[in-house]
């Protein structure tokens, strides 16, 4: 990463970094929601808390800001799957839309760690607003996603509005998210300063 007085890039790193990432996330994608289940199921909230907390989005939307769109899409893609397997959660049928939905905010964020923006709305909120924008395309993505299997496939357990409903459960998530994600990325950035 360089740094001068008016310019800040975040060139990729290194093969090596971005596959120790994805692991790492990979693990905490699957880790923090089995945390969460727990704390859930211990305060008599069964399922509810992981719902609410979005604990899986928040390893993937970080590692794609941390190391790329490679990074970020292979966490999003693997994590649900090897959940699944090793879990049982999320639910079969929930499993491909969390693929699609995690891999693109992975995906976004990866590129959008990179993206210059305009001084106006750069640091401390510039991580915010690549987080928000990553989070907004994810749901875009989930609801075409879900469109095509409703229109398609004849998918009748799903809806588009379900994408919007879960925007609504899930707002503490996405609170902690603008809160804890910013904060780390600023860290970065001071470290390498």
């Amino acid at each position: 990463m360089q740094t001068t007085a008016t310019t800040r890039t975040h060139a990729l790193p290194s093969i090596k970094f971005q596959s120790a990432a994805a692991v790492l996330a990979v693990i905490a994608a699957v880790a923090l929601p089995q945390v969460f289940h727990l704390a859930g199921a211990a305060l008599g909230l069964g399922t509810a808390l992981g719902q609410t907390l979005l604990p899986m989005h928040l390893p993937v939307l970080l590692v794609g800001l941390l190391a790329g769109p490679y990074a970020g899409v292979a966490t999003g893609a693997l994590a649900p799957i090897v959940s699944f397997a090793l879990t049982g959660m999320p639910m079969a049928p929930m499993v491909p839309f969390m693929v699609i939905e995690l891999a693109a905010y992975g995906l976004f964020a990866g590129l959008l760690r990179g993206v210059r923006l305009p001084a106006a709305i750069r640091s401390p909120f510039d991580w915010l607003v690549k987080l928000v924008a990553a989070q907004v395309a994810g749901r875009v993505v989930d609801a075409i996603a879900i469109a095509v299997a409703v229109a398609l496939l004849g998918n009748t357990t799903m809806t588009v509005a379900s994408v919007w409903a879960a925007v609504g459960t899930g707002l503490p998530g996405l609170i902690l998210q603008w809160l804890a994600i910013p904060a780390v990325m600023f860290a970065v950035d001071r470290h390498h300063d």
